[in-house]
């Protein structure tokens, strides 16, 4: 199998700040609005991205939850031993902006769970998405991200690979055939 490196180390982090940078520019303070960063993979890039604010914009406090979408998921009842992982709201969603987190966009699956799965937390004003990955001919539901970190065209038998190094030793993105 092929690696097509598409984010080095160099481009992840310039490309973490530039979504920072974004977000702050459409949420000033985050006072109205939370981050919700959607399991297990999305996690990740959110914990990234949250840092990255706190860090370069001094903001202490960036309201940050995880979202577990895994009995949202319409492929929930073909598996047997369905993998859970931890929901962390400590607010309600209710009326306030919530940004979902996860780091690819690809058939827009994960998205329609995690939309589902956050309603159990209240009613937002406003819900967008922002995605590290957005693989733009995949869909199979009509999603689409306000903030991209990068969009890319493959092909369905291609794989993206989102590697973080507390996780695989090395950040990078890469592009498997």
């Amino acid at each position: 199998m092929s690696e097509k490196i598409i984010l080095n180390s160099q481009q992840l982090q310039l490309t973490l700040r530039r979504l920072a940078h974004q977000l702050l520019e459409h949420h000033p303070n985050f006072d109205n609005t939370i981050l919700l960063g959607v399991q297990p993979r999305g996690v990740w890039f959110a914990n990234r991205l949250v840092h990255v604010i706190k860090a370069e914009f001094g903001l202490e406090n960036v309201p940050y939850g995880l979202l577990d979408i895994s009995f949202y998921r319409d492929d929930v009842h073909r598996e047997a031993n369905i993998k859970t992982y931890k929901t962390d709201i400590e607010i309600s969603l209710e009326n306030k902006n919530v940004v979902l987190i996860d780091d690819v966009l690809y058939t827009g699956r994960t998205i329609r769970s995690a939309m589902d799965a956050m309603l159990d937390y209240g009613r937002p004003s406003k819900v967008e998405l922002c995605v590290l990955i957005d693989r733009k001919f995949s869909r199979h539901l009509p999603v689409q991200a306000d903030y991209v970190g990068k969009a890319i065209d493959s092909s369905i038998s291609q794989k993206v690979k989102v590697k973080w190094k507390e996780n695989d030793e090395v950040d990078e993105i890469v592009l498997l055939n």
